[in-house]
């Protein structure tokens, strides 16, 4: 949706013959037709699509290019009540120089002009013999019949006010060593769109693909490109109309190549989200423009209608998790930059022990599976991990079970210590009545965990390895001094919907009892079990029941600390994402307590022990994430209605 930063972006490769104007001009128009009730924002067609790229010196005769203007006006008019912007190229004589242009045409007028900068001229390619390129262009506007007087130069933009500022840039531009959209990206623009005529060899289709996202990620951009189709001349080469639309480093849409009738894609791109990742997440406004690119003209656009859905949208409903052709490669990475951080902490630290609580859960089991792969990094026998197993007033048989299984089968060593009666005394000491189910009951469960781990570490002159991850330290659903401290914290940019794949992903590189062991971790609810199981022996305390669901936080946190998106937005995009498994009311329901729990729990993020970062998120006050403790919450709550 526009009001939300989305945009409908669309390539579009119509049947095209060579030279017949009439007939390209009509396929043109039946594509931007379709491309509007699509609801498309913006379309951008192949390179010289009204008269055909492959016309030779055909593009010398004054009867060509004459017609192509004729089809630029017709193209103009036939759209004008269309709600979107079009992108089309064409053969423009210039202050007697012939220019490969690219037309942007909105509302019947056309708003600039374009000029190929980097004409190839090199085996099938010999656009020099017909075209002239932008830099031998002295004109800053030409008098285009039927429009009178239009900007014409490499230096333009087009904005829509808003969000939507895109540029141009023609094919082979994208080939060169510093493409135009380079430029373009850092003096605004948000989207390129490049009409473009690239001929199909083998394996060049790879390196297209490759190249569009690497360049939509180096500008931190969207890009949308439109090749010429098979209806171009096969007299030496063949083109396959290979079209692509990218996203900041990833392919977004992509059509089947050697469609005989022509086809469209579409990309809901989010354009908010690429402004914060420019201003958040890289050095992209570190980059220094030179003197003679500083100038830039931006023509204004009529004012687009907000998209209905985001039915073209690529929202990940887990976005922490890797693509499943990715997603051992990525486990592995992570794994390791958790195993090689903490082996790192043991050098330095001098440390003869590893000491960690284990209850059976998610979190502890990740980080037990850490330090093995630690004492392996080395070369250390498991058996310096002293694993505890501390058993309290909540813990189910379930739980312990595993948690024994998996310390065992890791080969670490095994302590058990029942805190139940410490707690007691404890209770005691505070006057307090353990019948009462207050934080107080469970809290002095989790430090008089943490209270023996550390003075065990201190015993054996090892560290604290901490288990807390960044779900819940951006929840804060954790106890201040408790589970919430530790001497080094391997999973604390780990989300609790990672954890699961990251396990999974162990589990299938395991023997068949440590497996089936992980796979039942990996199964059981997320529960701190600090309140006494049911007389049945289940687990009576999940945490999701309280919070609402880890896939939704997660996703929360994605998209607020990433992208910066308000809660109204992120309760847009939850919809969709999300909409058919859980209700509104649930989703404005875990949003409020994650907007809630995100401000007031910051006091417990300020000091949170070291930790290494795996991915583009993370919460370390030291440098990912720096706010005060006492921030005012109310502009964020006030935001979901």
């Amino acid at each position: 949706m526009a009001t939300l930063g989305y945009y409908r972006l669309a390539a579009a490769v119509p049947p095209v013959r060579v030279a017949d104007v009439a007939t390209n001009t009509q396929a043109l128009i039946a594509a931007a037709q379709a491309a509007a009730e699509q609801g498309a924002h913006a379309v951008v067609f192949p390179e010289l699509s009204l008269t055909g790229y492959s016309c030779g010196d055909l593009f010398f005769q004054p009867m060509l290019q004459q017609a192509a203007l004729r089809g630029l006006q017709e193209l103009a008019q036939a759209t004008a009540q269309l709600p979107l912007v079009l992108i089309t190229t064409l053969p423009l004589v210039v202050q007697e120089g012939l220019y490969n242009a690219a037309a942007v045409v909105q509302g019947g007028r056309v708003l600039g002009l374009v000029p190929k900068s980097v004409l190839p001229n090199y085996r099938e390619f010999y656009e020099r013999r017909q075209f002239r390129p932008a830099a031998d262009l002295r004109a800053r506007s030409v008098e285009l019949p039927g429009f009178g007087s239009v900007p014409i130069g490499t230096d333009l933009l087009f904005s829509d006010g808003a969000d939507f500022t895109f540029g141009v840039e023609v094919c082979e531009d994208l080939w060169t060593v510093l493409p135009p959209s380079s430029r373009l990206a850092l003096q605004g623009a948000r989207v390129i769109f490049n009409p473009c005529a690239s001929t199909e060899l083998a394996g060049k289709a790879a390196y297209r693909r490759q190249l569009v996202a690497q360049q939509s990620g180096t500008c931190l951009c969207a890009y949308v490109l439109a090749s010429a189709g098979v209806g171009e001349s096969s007299q030496d080469v063949v083109y396959s109309g290979h079209s692509l639309i990218a996203e900041n480093g990833r392919i977004a849409a992509e059509n089947q190549r050697f469609q005989r009738e022509g086809s469209i894609i579409y990309a809901d791109v989010d354009l908010q989200r690429l402004a914060a990742a420019r201003m958040s997440e890289s050095s992209f406004n570190e980059n220094r423009l030179p003197a003679e690119w500083a100038a830039v003209r931006t023509l204004p656009l009529q004012q687009l209608p907000v998209a209905c859905d985001l039915r073209y949208a690529r929202l990940d409903k887990r976005p922490f998790l890797p693509a499943p052709d990715q997603a051992a490669e990525r486990c592995e990475d992570i794994l390791q930059i958790q195993a090689a951080g903490l082996a790192k902490r043991m050098e330095h630290s001098g440390a003869k022990s590893l000491v960690i609580g284990v209850s059976g859960g998610l979190d502890s089991s990740l980080a037990l599976l850490v330090c093995a792969r630690a004492c392996r990094l080395l070369g250390l026998t498991p058996g310096i991990i002293c694993a505890v197993t501390m058993p309290g007033f909540g813990t189910t048989n379930r739980t312990y079970t595993n948690a024994v299984q998996m310390i065992r089968l890791l080969g670490a060593t095994l302590r058990e210590v029942d805190i139940k009666e410490a707690c007691l005394l404890q209770f005691k000491d505070l006057e307090f009545d353990p019948a009462l189910r207050t934080n107080t009951y469970e809290n002095v469960q989790a430090r008089q965990r943490t209270t023996l781990l550390m003075n065990l570490a201190n015993k054996t002159g090892g560290i604290v390895v901490g288990t807390g991850d960044l779900s819940e330290i951006a929840l804060g659903w954790s106890t201040y001094n408790g589970d919430h401290m530790s001497m080094y914290a391997v999973n604390c940019s780990i989300p609790k919907t990672l954890i699961r794949c990251l396990i999974s992903h162990v589990a299938a590189q395991s023997g068949a009892e440590l497996a089936a062991v992980l796979q039942d971790i990996i199964d059981t609810p997320v529960s701190p079990e600090l309140l006494p199981p049911s007389p049945d022996g289940q687990m009576e305390q999940k945490t999701e029941d309280l919070l609402g669901p880890y896939d939704l936080h997660d996703f929360f946190l994605y998209h607020f600390i990433k992208y910066g998106a308000e809660p109204h937005k992120l309760l847009a995009l939850a919809t969709h994402a999300w909409g058919e498994e859980y209700s509104e009311e649930e989703l404005r329901r875990t949003l409020r307590t994650f907007v809630r729990r995100f401000f007031t729990q910051q006091f417990k993020r300020s000091c949170i022990p070291d930790g290494p970062k795996v991915g583009t998120i993370a919460l370390s006050p030291r440098g990912d994430w720096r706010m005060p403790s006492d921030t005012c919450g109310e502009l964020w709550s006030g935001d979901i209605c």
